[in-house]
């Protein structure tokens, strides 16, 4: 529901990750004048933390794009080093392979790309000793420090105006749910200070402190808050402890859950609910249980997590799913803008399939004829067949740079690798029953509107 004006929220992380690395770790003093860019990156990217690169990749899981650093690598070293090795091509699930599902990775992303180009090109024995996985490791736990040591999330509460995005929409969809007698739940991995804070602002459209602070009417929007959730774990680790949060003053209070529900008998699930809505942790059962459902179809569960919210709700548990892309906008914009472009590769790609096809037939010819002249001129024709295949490949490969680029004038298009969906992309189709730009846009349909998806083209 909340969300974040880009680059401010993520130079929080990026900066005080920099003074922990420094002034915690021994870093160089030079990282505390690295700049953090935003637009550099997209979601959607593998990071190789054993070498220090950045890959695309396919829905074959072929790598169609990488980096060293901010240093391209070349299509050679790239095949070599994801193809070609001991003839085995990784899976990318190997635990030094990670995925970059969410915007906040952008800083992990952005301060471990410099600190590789730090190590390779500076002249410090500090990083000569440690491997592009140790430094990674290290950025990734003074990033995870930010977050939970109030370096983010106080600064949020001072001044939630220059971090939160106000959305109209939010108040009257989540009315409407609760007027048509949908359940609406929030399920964050946030505690319940910081869940306070935001959801107050976003509630009142304004920063508010003392006693409007306490009463947390926004409560009222939900039938269920769960607030330190710590996905992923809690959709798949049965045996996390569900506690009350006491919404004055945000202690904790132990429950028996899921034997308190079924003690109390018939509509136990409400009469549990009525003695409080709000708990911290717990589980996927907790939740269905208070919910008082049957399975997990019945849940349409929305988030922007790839892996921690869609694919494991909707793997493991069943779960409807809603995947928000705040880049979805820019996204199709831009598609829309290069349906011509589009369309002229499109037609390239036909056109080299239809080469294809005559030089196969006059290959066939050419085995059969065993006239030596008519075989000398189907040589020569198969021979212009190549030379103008050749051609043409030229000129798609250069039709191609240009379409991606005006994506993304490193990464492309971020539903797409080469001509193939990226890993990104199939796992946004395979995975996501819905996706959009914002949570609110599910305000703009009915309750009673089904989503239906396009007929499949096979075979």
């Amino acid at each position: 529901l909340a969300q974040y004006q880009q680059p401010g929220f993520d130079k929080l992380a990026f900066d005080g990750a920099k003074e922990k690395l420094v002034h915690s770790l021994g870093y160089p003093e030079e990282v505390l004048d690295f700049e953090y860019d935003h637009a550099y990156w997209v979601r959607g990217l593998i990071i190789d933390t054993q070498r220090g690169n950045f890959l695309k990749i396919d829905r074959h899981k072929y790598v169609r794009m990488a980096y060293h650093g901010f240093q391209p690598i070349s299509s050679n070293m790239r095949k070599y080093l994801y193809s070609r090795t001991f003839n085995k091509v990784p899976s990318f699930t190997e635990k030094y392979f990670v995925n970059m599902d969410t915007l906040f990775q952008h800083v992990d992303a952005h301060l471990f790309a410099s600190l590789v180009e730090m190590k390779d090109y500076g002249e410090h024995e500090f990083l000569d000793g440690k491997t592009y996985e140790e430094i990674y490791r290290q950025v990734r736990e003074c990033v995870d420090l930010c977050h939970r040591d109030g370096v983010i999330k106080d600064e949020v509460a001072r001044n939630p105006e220059k971090y939160l995005v106000i959305d109209k929409g939010l108040l009257p969809m989540l009315r409407g749910f609760r007027k048509a007698g949908v359940k609406v739940f929030l399920l964050t991995n946030s505690y319940w200070e910081y869940t306070q804070t935001a959801m107050n602002y976003l509630y009142h459209e304004k920063k508010v402190d003392g006693e409007l602070e306490k009463k947390n009417e926004w409560l009222e929007l939900f039938d269920l808050v769960v607030v330190g959730s710590c996905k992923p774990a809690y959709l798949t680790d049965p045996y996390l402890n569900l506690f009350r949060v006491v919404p004055e003053d945000g202690s904790l209070r132990n429950t028996d859950g899921l034997f308190e529900i079924e003690a109390l008998g018939e509509d136990g699930a409400a009469k549990f609910l009525a003695q409080g809505k709000t708990f911290q942790g717990g589980n996927w059962n907790h939740l269905q249980a208070m919910l008082d459902i049957e399975a997990g179809e019945e849940i349409l569960y929305v988030g922007d997590h790839l892996y921690a919210d869609v694919l494991r709700s909707k793997r493991a548990l069943g779960w409807r799913s809603c995947f928000i892309m705040p880049e979805l906008p820019e996204e199709m914009r831009i598609f829309q803008s290069q349906l011509g472009l589009r369309s002229q590769i499109m037609e390239l790609r036909k056109l080299r399939d239809e080469l294809g096809s005559f030089a196969d037939n006059l290959r066939k010819l050419f085995d059969q004829c065993v006239d030596d002249s008519v075989r000398a001129e189907l040589e020569t024709k198969i021979a212009q067949c190549e030379d103008d295949d050749h051609k043409v490949k030229e000129k798609l490969s250069d039709a191609n740079k240009d379409y991606h680029a005006s994506f993304h004038p490193r990464w492309g298009q971020m539903f797409v690798a080469g001509y193939q969906d990226s890993r990104f992309g199939y796992f946004v189709k395979n995975y996501a029953c819905l996706y959009t730009s914002k949570a609110t846009n599910l305000g703009l349909a009915s309750t009673s509107r089904a989503f239906r998806t396009a007929g499949e083209l096979l075979p």
